[in-house]
């Protein structure tokens, strides 16, 4: 946009649905309940103080849900005689000032949709070829749903190396891990009711076997020959403050105000392989994972609270070693340039295809079909309707960024709602096209209120295709092709958006939502969301091809106390994604901005040793 204030507005709703899409936006798990305000009780409450996503860079997000409930740090051995826990998912409770972002609209509000089909076919077991996972998640308590959030997470990272099927762990029977490559247990709720057959299986099974978090001292306790077969005794959570964690000759960022705790051990033999280690504020260290013979045990949820370069990548090329251990190290590298509309500056864009070309950079585009501002906003009250076939200028730029290598991607028809603010002006580019989203005029709090009221239209994919199909026709009127990728407006789609996207294009180039539902085939629940990016391509719950998106974008300017995300900043998260081995640094870079931000993007990724590729090959 013209406007700085409609730039920064479309910055900030592209950050938020960055942070929504960036991490596990409901983190801590289930715990279980236990009073006291005094001794480690006491002091352990801070663990449960913090859970849905907190971004040290948007202290405006304050999440909503159910209330803060403490447990103790009890050792392994007192936890393994009170199996019987309760649950408790702990909210963040600080008082941020100016903004929020806040998640409405539960199933019981109008946001329920039945997804029976869906989860049968595409949800519980992915159509891809090549190595199996199992993926187990918990349910029991009152937050137990946020298992499911973890385990479609899951199932979207094993995804990449083969077929998978995801289910409630209570629900598992004996000699199921025989029929798979590996398996990934989550362990959110501690004190699940862990079936012994799981139990027994695992000492047995010659699958490889990932163990997260909670829910160890079962394992422990079931089998007195355990720490003589795997050499290593997990003890009691380590409440140090953690803000790293090394691996591979890398540190990898971790969420330093992230008090749920790390598992420790009271011992680890020599024979014992330490994968990654956490880092004190003091310096000293202590395991973050272990692995000895086909079972790794990573001490705590690397779902929640991650970011760009953030210890979640660990567990993302742990994948390889239990489900494709003799993949070939590469480092790819993705860049897409964003918000391309009708009133976009050609000769800007042909300038930046330039400098890409002259790299032997190929590069996605990303194009909104039709430019509106319904109300004028920008233009005195007169509205403005443009669509991009009347702009020949632009097309020509268009077929222009082709020629030097550029894959055109959708970015929605109009990248904004009807006539209305959705959240800020109802202009291209500043609002959401396929949710809706509100904004506090006074506080700037940004509301995820669900999907629009045309997704309550039958067939509920009806909104979401026929703008699509808009953005087709316009294509032809410009005598272009339709693109077959998209990257969903501001990152916020409803699932019958999704579906449609999945019937349209062959493949998605984004950070995605995913909500309680999917695996369970309960009714789609809102409220419940979980965002997620993959280091690498995966084919996501929603059954589409999802490319990599693990740097975020360039974002040069303050808005109220965010910090700008720098070219550094881009170039240091794509040294700590290096650790994956065949991952991609994937970023995004708005041609309103100086060309030396990308010049100084590019060429520091290349300096890591990533080849750039085309996203309409990875």
């Amino acid at each position: 946009m013209k406007d700085i204030k409609s730039k920064t507005r479309r910055e900030l709703i592209l950050g938020t649905g960055a942070i929504l899409a960036n991490a596990s936006l409901l983190g801590r798990a289930a715990r279980a309940a236990s009073a006291g305000a005094g001794g480690r009780r006491g002091r352990a409450r801070a663990r449960y103080c913090a859970s849905i996503i907190q971004d040290k860079k948007n202290p405006y997000f304050i999440a909503q849900g159910g209330p803060s409930i403490s447990r103790a740090s009890a050792s392994l051995a007192a936890a393994s005689s009170a199996l019987t826990g309760g649950a408790s998912a702990a909210i963040r409770s600080a008082s941020l000032a100016a903004a929020s972002i806040a998640l409405t609209r539960g199933a019981l509000a109008g946001g329920a949709l039945a997804l029976g089909a869906l989860t049968q076919s595409a949800a519980v077991t992915a159509a891809v070829s090549g190595p199996s996972t199992l993926v187990l998640y918990d349910t029991t308590g009152p937050y137990g749903w946020l298992g499911e959030l973890y385990g479609i997470m899951a199932a979207n990272l094993v995804s990449h190396f083969g077929t998978w099927k995801a289910m409630p762990v209570v629900s598992y029977t004996s000699g199921m891990l025989n029929n798979y490559t590996a398996c990934v247990y989550i362990g959110s709720t501690y004190g699940e009711p862990i079936p012994t057959a799981f139990l027994s299986d695992v000492y047995t099974t010659t699958a490889n076997v990932i163990w997260m978090y909670d829910n160890i001292w079962q394992l422990t306790a079931s089998n007195s020959g355990f720490s003589a077969k795997y050499g290593f005794a997990p003890w009691v959570f380590d409440y140090s403050t953690v803000a790293t964690v090394t691996y591979k000759g890398q540190s990898l960022k971790r969420y330093s105000a992230n008090a749920a705790g790390i598992m420790s051990y009271s011992s680890v033999a020599a024979s014992v392989d330490v994968l990654a280690l956490c880092v004190r504020s003091d310096t000293t260290t202590f395991p973050w994972a272990v692995r000895a013979a086909n079972l790794t045990y990573i001490g705590e949820n690397p779902f929640e609270y991650i970011s760009e370069g953030d210890r979640y990548l660990i567990f993302c090329d742990l994948l390889f070693d239990a489900l494709a251990p003799s993949t070939v190290t590469r480092h790819r590298a993705l860049i897409r340039l964003e918000d391309i509309d009708p009133t976009a500056n050609a000769a800007t864009l042909k300038s930046v295809a330039n400098y890409l070309y002259s790299q032997n950079v190929p590069f996605g585009f990303q194009i909104e079909a039709r430019y509106l501002d319904p109300n004028g906003y920008y233009n005195g009250g007169v509205p403005v309707d443009i669509s991009m076939h009347t702009e020949t200028a632009m097309v020509s730029a268009i077929k222009y960024l082709q020629q030097k290598g550029g894959t055109m991607i959708c970015h929605g028809y109009t990248h904004q709602y009807s006539n209305i603010d959705n959240p800020y002006t109802g202009v291209t580019g500043d609002d959401c096209e396929f949710y809706t989203i509100t904004a506090n005029a006074t506080t700037g709090a940004l509301t995820y209120v669900g999907p629009l009221p045309l997704d309550d239209t039958s067939p509920a994919t009806a909104w979401a295709a026929g703008r699509f199909a808009s953005y087709a026709s316009e294509m032809t009127l410009c005598g272009l092709t339709m693109p077959k990728l998209l990257t969903f407006p501001a990152y916020a789609a409803s699932v019958p958006d999704y579906q449609a996207a999945h019937a349209t294009f062959a493949t998605r180039s984004e950070r995605s939502l995913y909500f309680t539902g999917l695996l369970s085939g309960q009714p789609i629940n809102y409220s419940q969301v979980v965002g997620q990016f993959s280091p690498y391509s995966v084919t996501d719950v929603y059954g589409s091809k999802v490319l990599a998106d693990t740097l975020g974008g360039i974002c040069p300017t303050t808005f109220f106390l965010i910090p700008p995300r720098l070219p550094a900043d881009i170039i240091a998260d794509a040294q700590r994604t290096l650790v994956v081995r065949d991952g991609y640094a994937s970023f995004f870079y708005n041609p309103e901005d100086s060309l030396s931000y990308l010049q100084t993007t590019v060429t520091g990724i290349k300096a890591l040793g990533y080849t750039f590729v085309s996203p309409a090959t990875a």
